[in-house]
C-alpha cells in the first residue's frame, strides 16, 4: 500500500533486526484487525504443542490467511501485538525467524509483546493480533 511511512526516531535503538518498526504512519485507507491467532488449524488442533517456534509460524499462517481474507498482505500490516506465555529474553531469538519469514523484504511493522501467564486454552503459548491498512 502507498502511503506508508516507517520512521526510525535517532533517539530509538533500529528495531528492524528484532523484527519491528518503532514507528509506521499510513494515509486514511481500510483499517484491518485481526483478531488474536494462535497456533489451531483449520481442524481446530494445536500445532506445535510445547514448542514456542512451531506456535508462532503456525499464527502467523493464520494472520496471513485472515489478511488475504480482507483483500490484505504482509506488506499492509502497520501494527502486531504478541501475547506470549511466560516471556522470557531468550524468547526474542525464538521469534525473530518467523517473524523475519512473514514480513520477507517488507519493513517489519511496529510491535508489542506482552508476557503472560496463560491463554485461552491450555498448551497455547503465542496469540498474535495484527492491525493493517489497504488502501481506499
Amino acid at each position: 500500500m502507498s502511503g506508508k511511512e516507517y520512521i526510525q526516531p535517532k533517539e530509538l535503538f533500529d528495531g528492524q533486526s528484532f523484527g519491528f518498526s518503532q514507528v509506521v504512519t499510513s494515509q486514511p485507507g481500510k483499517l484491518v484487525f485481526i483478531s488474536g491467532q494462535v497456533a489451531y488449524n483449520s481442524k481446530f488442533e494445536l500445532v506445535g504443542e510445547s514448542d514456542l517456534k512451531l506456535q508462532a509460524e503456525q499464527a502467523l499462517r493464520n494472520v496471513s490467511y485472515a489478511l488475504k481474507a480482507a483483500g490484505a498482505s504482509h506488506s499492509d500490516v502497520t501494527m502486531m501485538r504478541a501475547n506470549i506465555v511466560n516471556l522470557k529474553p531468550e524468547h526474542g531469538e525464538i521469534l525473530s525467524g518467523p517473524l523475519s519469514d512473514f514480513f520477507g523484504d517488507n519493513p517489519p511493522s511496529a510491535s508489542t509483546w506482552v508476557g503472560v501467564t496463560s491463554l485461552a486454552a491450555e498448551g497455547i503459548l503465542i496469540e498474535i493480533e495484527a492491525i493493517a491498512v489497504i488502501g481506499n
